[in-house]
């Protein structure tokens, strides 16, 4: 058995850390209206800032508040399907549905975790794995 807690408690944390910037900068959809360029608008049209060089207000704007909480959001939705099946998440997996599953859910959940490689509370075992599905010597798993 394999215990994934941690794992799933560090990608909670960050995922929280996230919603709560984003709360904080009101939670809004933010645009750039083609007639005032540099400008990001909120969702009352008025300017929640300004960025006048390279483009960074159109991606700015792509990374409003709206779409981050929608993302945290999807993300939780995640997380909560591989936390039923975490514990046959392991570097053996059994060869059947639930641990493929487990195991495919483990990989993205890893992934997740890995956009948060700096942070202290990172642990290098959570790096993506790649695990071999089949008898050894068998590509794809066939005999």
């Amino acid at each position: 058995m394999s215990d994934n807690t941690d794992l799933l408690a560090f990608v909670r944390a960050r995922l929280a850390e996230e919603e709560g910037v984003a709360q904080e900068a009101g939670g809004d959809g933010w645009r750039c209206p083609a007639e005032a360029p540099g400008e990001v608008h909120d969702r009352t049209s008025g300017i929640a800032f300004v960025v006048r060089s390279r483009g960074y207000d159109r991606h700015i704007a792509y990374q409003d508040p709206a779409r981050t909480l929608r993302r945290v959001e999807t993300n939780r939705v995640l997380l909560d399907e591989y936390e039923e099946i975490a514990s046959l998440d392991t570097d053996r997996p059994v060869q059947d549905f639930a641990s493929g599953r487990a195991v495919g859910l483990g990989f993205v959940v890893r992934q997740m975790a890995a956009e948060h490689a700096g942070h202290p509370d990172y642990r290098v075992k959570w790096l993506p794995r790649f695990s071999h599905w089949g008898p050894s010597g068998a590509p794809g798993g066939q005999v």
